[in-house]
């Protein structure tokens, strides 16, 4: 039975039928749309519309639906054509003519934007949870490795000493900030659509304010051709959820890097790794690889929206159908990658022997060496050009700053003494830089703490 069969005769085709039909992704939905229905059957007892008999039996007919649902007593017909019309009619099903009454001042335009701001909602309240369970382990680790010295890079370039706790606190700046997008786009995401209707509001005295607080959301939408047409809460989540599939990009691929064996900085668990059909030496960190090609997907699923929404005119269309597949894809997608992401982080053996062997090969202290000449009145821009000099005399030698001879030094500049070696220590060049967001192991606790203080 379709909901709109009065107006038609006709048999639909078919293949328009498979087109249409929705079911087979919305059903996912279900809890959201029963509450909805719930809030909006309570509400009609309340201003009338219905009897509060009436509305009592759909309430509880619903509540029986949903309790049957999630036991999998009631199983969704997915000949239905959406998740909508089933729960319709099974309500009516079970208690007759009330249950005809539930669709009293409401279309399905104003019902499925409200089912999918309530789904959105409630997935983002998981995102949210399983990002911070990721920026945890990130803090966890970084704990261990304070005062674990490892080359920081700018062009894929040595460029300056820094510790692996400073290096995984950045990833956490960047799950705060994703963990902050998430949760203010939840605020837009709980605005009530139902009362709008199919795109002109409802001749039925209803009370719109009502309904948003039986479900717990922040207002109403304001507009009735904006509320069944806006997709934008949706677009941000994707927008947020790219984001974040960046970051957790960045930070596959530096696995990926770190597992290898020019770097040998990182051994993954074998439970996150996997191997080859015809290389028996090999260990893949096939994980981090799949995230970093799976955000490729989400980004796909934020072009999908855009692009059926660029042209469309107010109010409903049907294209606004094509929403659904493209967000849960990408909730799932995200979920799945923050779900793998931080077992594997908490597993991980670092090498810190590796890293400080490729902090010392990258003369990575030689802006340590060039403030060493400034602190005895050189300026900047000479110590620069006498410290780029003592390097390449260290490459052609096959040397280090730090094994090169006081006599070098002093045949660099008068300004050289004993000191220099202190300076450009690696483990001093560190704990030299304590400024708030510096890798010093005292400001790196400070960024924890403050890291923790928001997680909690």
């Amino acid at each position: 039975m379709k909901l709109w069969a009065g107006r038609m005769t006709g048999q639909v085709d078919e293949k328009l039928n498979a087109l249409n039909a929705s079911i087979g992704f919305d059903s996912r939905m279900y809890r959201q749309d029963i509450a909805g229905s719930i809030a909006h059957a309570t509400m009609l007892g309340e201003v009338g519309v219905v009897t509060p008999e009436e509305s009592a039996q759909i309430v509880e007919g619903l509540k029986g639906i949903l309790a049957e649902i999630d036991s999998g007593a009631l199983e969704i017909d997915m000949s239905c054509e959406d998740i909508h019309t089933f729960v319709e009619a099974e309500l009516t099903k079970r208690i007759g003519a009330a249950g005809k009454k539930l669709h009293t001042g409401r279309s399905r335009n104003d019902q499925v934007a409200l089912d999918v701001r309530l789904y959105l909602a409630d997935q983002t309240e998981r995102l949210i949870a399983l990002a911070k369970e990721l920026a945890r382990a990130f803090v966890d680790v970084a704990k261990q490795h304070l005062h674990t010295v490892m080359p920081g890079y700018t062009h894929l370039q040595r460029a300056q000493p820094v510790t692996l706790a400073h290096y995984l606190m950045a990833y956490v700046q960047m799950l705060l900030r994703d963990i902050d997008r998430l949760a203010d786009c939840r605020k837009r995401t709980l605005v009530s659509p139902l009362g709008s209707g199919a795109l002109a509001g409802t001749t039925y005295p209803l009370d719109r304010r009502r309904v948003a607080e039986l479900l717990g959301m922040n207002g109403i939408a304001e507009n009735s051709l904006d509320g069944v047409s806006d997709r934008d809460f949706a677009l941000e989540l994707l927008g947020d959820l790219s984001i974040l599939m960046m970051h957790l990009s960045r930070f596959s691929e530096e696995i990926c890097m770190w597992c290898s064996w020019e770097f040998r900085f990182v051994t993954l668990s074998d439970a996150f790794s996997t191997g080859s059909s015809i290389m028996p030496q090999k260990k893949n960190p096939d994980i981090t690889e799949l995230v970093r090609g799976k955000t490729g997907r989400v980004y796909g699923d934020l072009t999908t929206l855009l692009t059926a929404m660029k042209a469309l005119p107010l109010a409903y269309n049907k294209d606004m159908q094509e929403d659904k597949e493209a967000l849960f894809d990408a909730i799932d997608t995200a979920a799945l990658c923050l779900e793998v992401l931080a077992p594997m982080l908490r597993t991980a053996a670092f090498h810190p022997e590796n890293m400080r062997k490729a902090a010392a090969g990258g003369f990575i202290n030689a802006t340590d060496c060039a403030d060493y000449l400034v602190s005895k009145g050189i300026p900047f821009r000479d110590a620069y050009g006498i410290t780029g000099a003592l390097v390449r005399a260290c490459v052609e030698q096959g040397t280090t700053l730090e094994q090169l001879p006081l006599e070098t030094y002093k045949a660099a500049s008068d300004a050289f003494d004993e000191g220099v070696y202190e300076a450009i220590d690696l483990l001093n060049c560190v704990n030299r830089r304590n400024l708030e967001g510096g890798p010093a192991p005292e400001a790196v606790q400070r960024q924890i703490a403050c890291a923790e203080e928001k997680l909690k």
